[in-house]
């Protein structure tokens, strides 16, 4: 499964028709893709620990609790909506599988770039610009969900701005919660 998250991410257009030859289900990508990354980003966040003497455990925990809970809630969410926007994903098990799997690869790269930012010691990563490589793979998966050409320009639009926005936005929230 690894390999096809790199093969995405290398060469979007050949990976989505990578994973669309391999017809995994949507539990088989999420327990051994997306589960395992969420755990990762949840341990790279002890990280910091290690290089800022600041850093206490019991913010750490919970910047690992938030940060999964952040990308966990983002995917259930872009799945009920998306699939409630667009009902022609609702209609097939395999067309909701589709849209499971693109928002679980995109999102899975998400992780892999925040997972990396944890690693990393630096304020401001470079990194960062690179979560605006995401809706380039998210364009080239178009023809592997099979939208109708008039609907392909808006779900993209709406795909994208919510697998980026609403992790952070969800995390800002809880952060803020947590705070009070």
């Amino acid at each position: 499964m690894l390999k096809k998250i790199l093969v995405v991410i290398i060469k979007p257009k050949l990976g989505w028709q990578y994973i669309d030859d391999s017809g995994n289900s949507t539990q088989r990508v999420l327990s051994s893709v997306f589960f395992p990354l969420l755990a990762i980003l949840a341990i790279s966040s002890f990280i910091p620990m290690i290089y800022d003497s600041t850093i206490t455990l019991s913010d750490t925990l919970m910047k690992a609790i938030v940060s999964f809970s952040g990308y966990m809630l983002t995917y259930f969410l872009c799945s009920y909506l998306l699939s409630g926007f667009y009902p022609e994903f609702s209609r097939s098990h395999i067309a909701l599988a589709k849209l499971n799997n693109y928002l679980i690869y995109n999102l899975s790269f998400m992780i892999i770039l925040q997972v990396l930012m944890n690693v990393l010691n630096a304020e401001f990563s470079v990194l960062y610009f690179m979560f605006l490589y995401m809706p380039y793979m998210a364009f080239n998966a178009l023809d592997f969900l099979g939208l109708k050409s008039g609907k392909r320009v808006k779900f993209f639009i709406i795909s994208v701005l919510m697998m980026m926005v609403l992790p952070f936005l969800i995390i800002l929230i809880l952060n803020s919660l947590i705070k009070k």
